[in-house]
């Protein structure tokens, strides 16, 4: 069965200075959906507001219809992987593959250096490494919606290609709504794409939208 996460009638102001409005928004299971934009132009606000930890003027974000105003609460519907540290350091790996109801052996086949650390501290890892458990983990849990914002940030380009393999796989089941600076990565995944760009969501159908509209030039 396909689902559908929907986002409309959003409006965000800051000290009276307009950051998003006239925003629609439509992601599938089965689909993976991209973000574009340059700094500032509220990619991670819209997350947060479809999430429902940032409350704007206005907003309805719907799955399969319905209401949901705090997503959140309903890791079932959707997951978040925010640009920052988000799983508390203290945790061991061990202890957060349980949590999630995550499989290590498996994560172990696609990276074998993580072997000698299953019962390692996440804080005592280098900022890569922390960061891929936290990716992996949002994209293999159970929930019919993940939004990854920068999710190659930090990784290695061995490490970007099979977080791209795994966010194919799991399309399976699930859809996704990704942003990232590494555009060519997101452009690549994507079966739709968005560029935000002065507060509203430009839905692109090729390559010379992405130039028109000012985000990259792109041979």
């Amino acid at each position: 069965m396909n689902h559908i996460l929907e986002a409309d009638g959003i409006l965000l102001e800051f000290n009276a200075r307009r950051i998003l409005s006239n925003i629609y928004l439509k992601c599938k299971t089965g689909e993976i959906t991209g973000i574009l934009g340059r700094n500032g132009e509220g990619k991670t606000c819209l997350m947060n507001i479809i999430y429902g930890n940032l409350n704007p003027l206005s907003k309805s974000i719907r799955f399969d219809s319905i209401s949901v105003p705090q997503a959140f609460k309903r890791p079932d519907f959707l997951t978040y992987l925010p640009q920052f540290n988000f799983i508390p350091g203290h945790l061991t790996i061990k202890k957060i593959f349980s949590d999630f109801e995550l499989d290590f052996k498996f994560f172990e086949t696609l990276f074998p250096e993580y072997g000698s650390r299953y019962a390692s501290r996440l804080d005592t890892l280098s900022g890569g490494q922390r960061r891929l458990i936290e990716v992996y983990s949002i994209i293999c849990m159970d929930s019919k919606f993940s939004m990854l914002d920068e999710p190659f940030s930090h990784l290695m380009p061995i490490q970007i290609e099979k977080i791209n393999e795994l966010i194919q796989e799991n399309r399976k089941t699930k859809g996704f709504l990704i942003t990232d600076h590494l555009y060519r990565n997101v452009i690549k995944l994507c079966d739709q794409l968005y560029v935000l760009k002065d507060g509203t969501l430009h839905r692109t159908s090729n390559v010379s939208d992405i130039e028109r509209l000012g985000y990259a030039r792109l041979d």
